[in-house]
C-alpha cells in the first residue's frame, strides 16, 4: 500500500509538471531572476602552477564559506546501480603525509544495504562484538536521539555528557579508534540497520513546523538548489519562505537546505550545545531535504569535519581523496567541481536511515537521491579553522610585538644593500651576503619563541570559541536551581519573590564546565561566558564581565571543583561580603546554579 501511494504521488507530480499553462515557483523564479541570479559553476579553481615565482606569489583566501557547506549531489554514473555499489573503507592517512592518499583500486561488489553491517569490517551493528565495542545498543540504550538526550541530562558532569554523546555518534566504533584511524585522515561509513537510531533529532515534520512558524526566510535560513547537467543553481526568492512556495519548489525537483536548524529545533540545539564541549570548537549543522531522483549540489570539498546523519529515506554518496597536498585539510571550502576533475571515489555507498558517514575536510564528496525515495539528512560540522596554523595566526603577531618591545636586535636596521642580493630574482644567486641574511632571519625567528605568549593566545582562541558557542539547554532540575527558574513574578499588584538570597551556606557550582573563560587583557581581567549567547550565530556580541583580579582564584576554584557543589564561604575571596557578591553576580548571569532552589514555591 505504501509503495502504491508513493507511485501515485510521483504520477500526480508528473501530471502537475506537464499541465499546460501552470507556472511553478521554480519557473516563476527563473523568469524573474534571469541568468545573472543563477549560480553556475562548471569548474573549480585551476591547480597552481609550479616554479619559484608561483611559490613566491602571495596566496589569496579561497572561496570558503562562513559555515559548513552542504554535501553536493551530482549525476550518478551509469555504473551506479540503484542499490548502491559499496566500497571498502577508505585507507586511513597516517598523520600529515607529504603526498595525497593513494587512489583505491576499482570498487568491489558488496552486499546490498540494509543489513546493518559496518563498512570497515563487515560486522553486524547488533552483534555481540559490536556491543562489546560500544555499539548503538550499548551507547544509546534505545529511544533514539531524543531518549539519549534525556538520559544524558541525568549526568552531573557536562564533560561526561559530551563524551557520551560523541561515543553514541560514532558507535559502534570506539572514540579512541575513531580519533586514531579516521579523524582528519579518512572517511568512515557506519551502517547500523536501525532506522530509529536518530529518532527525535529532526524530521520532515520538524521541517514543516519550522516553515509554519513563519520565521524562515529564503537565503537567510533556507536555500532552494538544483544541480543538473553540470550546472548548480540557487533559486532563492526574496522574503519569507512560505510552505506553499517551498513545497512547490520541492515537487519540481529542487533540494531544500535549512541553515542552522538549531535556531528552529530545540533538540538540534541541545544536541549541538553538548557536542561543542567535546570538540572544543563550534559545532554547527545544516539539514538537507532532497526529492527522489534529484541532486542539489555539485561535487566540492569543505573546510569542516563533516558527520552526515541519515534521518529519513536514503541517498547515494561518493567520496574522493584530496587531489593535491594543498587540498589536504584545507583552510577554505572549494568552488563547485566538474565530474572530470574527480577521479575514482575511495568510498561509494547508499546511506539509509540510522547510518553515519564521516569525512574529513578536503575530501571531495557528492550525493544524489535514488528514484524510489526522498532523503533527509543533517550534517553536523566542526573544526572550521581550528588548526595549529589558526593558533599561530594569533600567537606570532603577539610574539613579534613583544620581541620588538623587549629586544633591540629586532629593532636594528636591515643592511643597506640587501635589496641588491635578496628577492625572488636573486634566489638562485650564490652570494655570501645572501647566506648571512638567511641565517640572520632564521636566528630571529627561532628566538621569537622565547617571546611567544602561548597561554594568552590560547585564551584568545577560547574567547572566540565561546562567542561561537550555542547557549546551554537546561534540564528541568537545572532550571529550578538557576536564575532561569527563579520564581520572581508579578502577583497581587506587585513583585513577589524578587530577592536572591545567597548566604555563606549556599552550595553552588558552575552550570557547565565549558561555559566560562578567564582572559587577562589590556583593559583588565575579563570573564567570558556563553549563557546569554543566541541560538543564531553571532547575533549577540561576546558576553563578558570585567572582574577584580582578586576574584580570579575563586573562578579557578569553581572550575576545579566542578561538578561538585561548594559552599559560598569556601570561595577564596578576602571577605565574606566579596564571596557572596561574586556568587550572586554569577548566579544572576546564569553561570552558577545552587544545589537546592533558593526559594521554595
Amino acid at each position: 500500500m505504501a509503495a502504491g501511494g508513493a507511485e501515485e504521488r510521483r504520477r500526480q507530480q508528473q501530471q502537475r509538471r506537464q499541465r499546460p499553462g501552470r507556472l511553478s515557483a521554480l519557473s516563476v523564479y527563473r523568469r524573474a531572476a534571469g541568468a545573472g541570479r543563477l549560480e553556475r559553476r562548471r569548474r573549480g579553481r585551476p591547480l597552481p602552477a609550479g616554479g619559484k615565482w608561483a611559490e613566491a606569489r602571495p596566496r589569496r583566501g579561497g572561496p570558503g564559506s562562513g559555515g559548513p557547506e552542504p554535501e553536493a549531489p551530482a549525476p550518478r554514473s551509469a555504473a551506479a546501480a540503484p542499490g548502491g555499489v559499496e566500497r571498502a573503507e577508505a585507507r586511513p592517512r597516517r598523520g600529515p603525509e607529504p603526498e595525497a592518499p593513494p587512489r583505491q583500486p576499482p570498487p568491489r561488489a558488496a552486499a546490498p544495504p540494509g543489513r546493518g553491517e559496518r563498512e570497515r569490517a563487515g560486522e553486524p551493528a547488533g552483534s555481540p562484538e559490536a556491543k562489546r565495542r560500544g555499539g548503538p545498543e550499548a551507547a544509546g540504550g534505545g529511544g533514539g536521539a531524543a531518549g539519549l538526550l534525556r538520559r544524558l541530562g541525568r549526568l552531573e558532569d557536562s564533560r561526561q555528557r559530551a563524551a557520551e554523546l560523541f561515543r553514541w555518534l560514532v558507535a559502534p566504533v570506539a572514540p579512541g579508534e575513531f580519533l586514531g584511524r579516521y579523524w582528519e585522515r579518512a572517511p568512515l561509513l557506519v551502517r547500523r540497520g536501525d532506522p530509529g537510531y536518530y529518532a527525535g533529532l529532526f524530521s520532515t515534520a520538524d521541517f514543516e513546523a519550522a516553515l509554519r512558524g513563519g520565521e524562515v526566510h529564503f537565503g537567510t535560513h533556507l536555500d532552494v538548489t538544483s544541480y543538473a547537467e553540470g550546472v548548480r543553481e540557487t533559486h532563492n526568492p526574496s522574503g519569507r519562505a512560505l510552505p506553499a512556495v517551498v513545497w512547490d519548489f520541492y515537487q519540481n525537483g529542487c533540494s531544500l537546505r535549512l541553515l542552522s536548524p538549531q535556531a528552529f529545533s530545540r533538540t538540534v540545539w541541545q544536541f549541538l550545545s553538548i557536542l561543542q564541549e567535546h570538540f572544543g570548537s563550534m559545532a554547527g549543522a545544516n539539514t538537507y531535504l532532497t526529492p527522489p531522483g534529484t541532486q542539489g549540489f555539485a561535487p566540492h570539498y569543505d573546510d569542516i569535519e563533516a558527520f552526515v546523519l541519515q534521518l529519513e529515506g536514503k541517498k547515494h554518496w561518493r567520496v574522493y581523496s584530496p587531489r593535491t597536498d594543498a587540498e589536504v585539510l584545507p583552510q577554505f571550502s572549494s568552488a563547485n567541481l566538474a565530474q572530470a576533475e574527480l577521479g575514482e571515489p575511495v568510498l561509494e555507498t547508499v546511506l539509509e536511515a540510522g547510518d553515519l558517514l564521516y569525512f574529513p575536510r578536503g575530501f571531495i564528496h557528492q550525493g544524489d537521491c535514488l528514484p524510489d525515495a526522498h532523503s533527509l539528512h543533517i550534517t553536523v560540522s566542526s573544526y572550521q579553522r581550528n588548526s595549529w596554523g589558526a593558533l599561530l595566526e594569533k600567537l606570532l603577531p603577539a610574539a613579534l610585538q613583544m620581541a620588538l618591545e623587549e629586544d633591540v636586535e629586532y629593532r636594528q636596521g636591515l643592511p643597506m644593500d640587501y635589496l641588491r642580493y635578496m628577492g625572488v630574482a636573486n634566489s638562485d644567486a650564490v652570494d655570501a651576503r645572501r647566506t648571512a641574511f638567511m641565517e640572520k632571519v632564521q636566528s630571529l625567528i627561532k628566538k621569537l619563541v622565547d617571546y611567544a605568549p602561548i597561554d594568552a593566545a590560547v585564551d584568545q582562541r577560547a574567547k572566540s570559541f565561546l562567542h561561537d558557542c550555542l547557549p546551554p539547554v537546561l534540564t528541568q532540575s537545572e532550571k529550578v536551581q538557576s536564575v532561569y527558574g527563579f520564581p520572581a513574578r508579578w502577583q497581587d499588584g506587585g513583585p513577589c519573590d524578587v530577592d536572591i538570597q545567597i548566604t555563606k551556606d549556599t552550595e553552588v557550582r558552575l552550570l557547565r564546565h565549558g561555559i566560562i573563560r578567564l582572559c587577562n587583557e589590556e583593559a583588565g581581567v575579563m570573564l567570558y561566558y556563553t549563557t546569554e549567547n543566541s541560538r543564531v550565530y553571532h547575533k549577540e556580541e561576546p558576553k563578558f564581565l570585567e572582574i577584580d583580579p582578586e576574584y580570579t582564584d575563586s573562578i579557578e576554584f569553581l572550575l576545579s571543583s566542578y561538578p561538585n557543589h561548594v559552599r559560598v564561604e569556601t570561595l577564596p575571596c578576602e571577605t565574606l561580603e566579596d564571596k557572596i557578591s561574586l556568587a550572586t553576580l554569577l548566579f544572576e548571569k546564569g553561570i552558577l546554579t545552587t544545589k537546592k532552589p533558593l526559594v521554595q514555591v
